[in-house]
This record gives structure tokens, C-alpha cells and sequence, in this order.
């Protein structure tokens, strides 16, 4: 059942993807755990073997696809291990040898290992920063253009509307990576995008608890290529992960309005203190990426970044603080926090601090990272 496109986003969040009432039967279904389906005679069918699909992925599968694209009947969601299997899916789906991608310099820190086998495959890669829109001045001649706005974790923003015109004009297709910003903050399709993908780990979820990742696309066969894909590789998401997955999309739009709201306050109690350099959050009007992310989203996600002037200062600050875990990834109700530098694979300054603000109440957690930095300095 897809949703009307004229109800809120916390009407379709809890609604999403829900079969249709039939009496004494749950009004969320179980996970199916099955391997195989009784498939008597012909093959027909949607459900014959549980790499191919299954009724779990299909009602979370539905879910997702009305929060990307309400109303629109033409798209189609597809579910994945993880979101680096779905990134995977749609790079190596659509690029063959000989193929040109250009892909964000400034992205998620696991692009130089996919910059490897994708050139290792015969596929050129070109990058360019974010910010700037500076991916238009190497996509002559490419076949995919790849997309991550925000950028993570520098938070950068470009203008998806006018990248996507431009790469189509020249016969390339779009993937945005919409992990920070969520379906609630973005609508990749909705500004031009062939391919709205993302890692459901995050916000998405918001319990961290759980690993997932999806694709969603307007476009039928650019779908099978993908569903292809998935199949001959076999990255499927168990259906109890599919099933919770589900399970989380109801309080969405309750998680992503709390958090946000947090992100923003931690990042005005930081704009104005002498020991931050680098304070990001698109949400702040002064933010360089304010302007064209007010354009193009309607929420600003939940992570704020900042850099402290040496790592042994951002070690402090993160020893000392009491309501933020240590711990990587982003877009959980418990606030987390990392001296991102500390992976390697970033272009960032050692103090660099990625802040995702969870689901505590504002003051505390502002007054816990305020009394933190204070402790950091001495």
C-alpha cells in the first residue's frame, strides 16, 4: 500500500509498508525464516528461494520506498546486508571495464578500498570534493556519478539538482548516498537521482543494533540490474534484521525530530567557544553548506563535526565525557562521538571530532559536552 503524499511524515513513518487489515492477523507479520517455499509444477510465484526474496524484505522493501518516494507508484526498494553491499550493488551493477565513475573525495572513509577494485576491474575513477559542486568539472565522459551529501564527515552539502541535470545531459547515471540526511531530510529521486542508496545502520534504525542497507530506483531495468545483482552475490539481510528494521521505521520521524532538534542546540552552545575550530552542521545558518541545504532538505540530520586543537586534547574531551559513548557510526538514540582521525582513512585533523546527538534530553547533553571540553583544556 502506498501512501498518500499528503499526510505528515509521522503518519506515513508509523503506517509504512503495512499489509492490508485482515481480521486476527498481526498487523505487523512476523519475520519469515524459510529457505525454501512449498513450489509445486511451475515456477510462479514471488517467493521460490530465500536468496532471492522474501515476505519480510517485501514489506520493509514498501516501507522504504513510500518514506523515498510517496506517492510514486514506479519505485522500487531493494534491501541489502549492509549499506556497503547496497553501495557495492549499484557501482559494480552498472560499471564495466573501460567505464568512468566519479565518486566523492571527501566521502565515507571505506571509498579508497572501493576506488581499488574498481580500478583493479578496468573502471577509471575520478573524484572531487563536495563542496562547490566540483564534481562537475570531471564528468565529461562518465558513466555513474556518485553522490554523498552531506558528505561524512566534513558535512558538505552540493546541489543535487544541479549535478544530477548535469551528469544526465551527458548520458550519466546518479546515485546519492542518503544515509545522514534519512528519506525524512532528503528525497534524492524527487532532485534527479537514478538511485537513492544508503546504510539503514544509521538513522534509519536508530538502535544500532542492526547492520542493513538498500537501493531505491525509479527505473525498472536499472532495479533488475540491481536485483541481479544482489542475487549472484547473495548480500541479503536476514529476516530478523529486516523484520526490526521494519520495526524501527515507526518512531522515525519521533527519533529524527529529537535528534536533529539536539544537533542544533549542541551546535550553537559550540559556535562561539575559542577552543573549537571547524564547526559543522548544516542546520546553522552560518554554515557554508547552509544555504543550498536549505534548498534541498527538509532536516538536517543529527551529526555535528568540530576539531580541537591536538589529539591529546579530543582524547580528553572524549574520556570525559558521561552521556556520549565512544564508538563509530552515527544516527543512534544514545549520543556518540569519535576522534575520527583515529581510523585513518579520513582527510581530517587529528583533534577532528564527529558528534551524532542522540535522543537525551537537550540540557543534559549539552551540559555534558560543555563540562567535557571545559575538562579536556585543563
Amino acid at each position: 500500500m502506498t501512501q498518500s503524499t499528503q499526510i505528515g511524515d509521522g503518519t506515513r513513518a508509523v503506517r509504512a509498508g503495512l499489509p492490508e487489515a485482515s481480521k486476527n492477523d498481526p498487523t505487523l507479520p512476523g519475520p519469515v525464516f524459510a529457505a525454501h517455499f512449498h513450489l509445486p509444477g511451475d515456477v510462479s510465484g514471488p517467493y521460490t528461494y530465500g536468496r532471492d526474496d522474501n515476505p519480510t524484505w517485501t514489506h520493509l522493501e514498501r516501507a522504504i520506498g513510500e518514506l523515498e518516494a510517496p506517492g510514486q507508484e514506479d519505485v522500487d526498494t531493494l534491501v541489502f546486508a549492509s549499506g556497503m553491499a547496497a553501495v557495492s550493488a549499484v557501482l559494480f551493477s552498472q560499471l564495466k571495464a573501460g567505464d568512468v565513475v566519479v565518486l566523492p573525495s571527501d566521502g565515507y572513509q571505506v571509498f579508497p578500498l572501493v576506488r581499488e577494485q574498481l580500478t583493479a576491474f578496468g573502471i577509471e575513477v575520478r573524484t572531487a570534493p563536495t563542496a562547490g559542486d566540483a564534481q562537475l568539472d570531471v564528468l565529461d565522459g562518465a558513466k555513474l556519478l556518485w553522490i554523498e551529501t552531506p558528505s561524512n564527515p566534513g558535512l558538505d552539502v552540493c546541489d543535487v539538482r544541479r549535478l544530477a541535470e548535469a551528469a544526465h545531459a551527458r548520458g550519466a547515471l546518479v546515485a546519492v548516498d542518503n544515509t545522514l540526511a534519512t528519506p525524512l531530510g532528503q528525497r534524492p529521486l524527487e532532485l534527479g537521482a537514478d538511485f537513492s542508496v544508503a546504510s539503514g545502520t544509521k538513522q534509519l534504525t536508530g538502535h544500532g543494533d542492526i547492520l542493513l542497507g538498500y537501493v531505491t530506483c525509479r527505473d525498472a531495468e536499472l532495479t533488475a540490474s540491481v536485483r541481479g545483482w544482489r542475487k549472484i552475490v547473495g548480500a541479503i539481510p536476514g529476516p530478523m534484521e529486516a523484520w526490526l528494521a521494519h520495526r524501527s521505521l515507526a518512531t522515525l520521524q519521533l527519533r529524527a525530530e529529537r535528534q536533529n532538534a539536539n544537533a542544533l542546540a549542541l551546535a550553537l552552545a559550540l559556535r562561539d567557544r575559542a577552543d573549537i575550530e571547524g564547526l559543522r552542521y548544516p542546520g546553522l545558518p552560518d554554515d557554508p553548506s547552509h544555504k543550498i541545504a536549505a534548498q534541498q532538505m527538509r532536516r538536517f540530520g543529527c551529526v555535528v563535526s568540530f576539531t580541537l586543537p591536538t589529539r591529546a586534547r579530543a582524547e580528553r574531551f572524549m574520556e570525559s565525557l558521561t552521556l556520549v559513548d565512544d564508538a563509530t557510526s552515527f544516527g543512534g538514540v544514545r549520543s556518540t562521538a569519535e576522534r575520527r582521525r583515529r581510523w585513518g582513512g579520513d582527510d581530517v585533523p587529528e583533534g577532528f571530532i564527529r558528534f551524532s546527538a542522540g535522543a537525551e534530553d537537550p540540557d543534559d547533553l549539552v551540559a555534558d559536552v560543555l563540562r567535557a571540553l571545559d575538562e579536556a583544556a585543563i
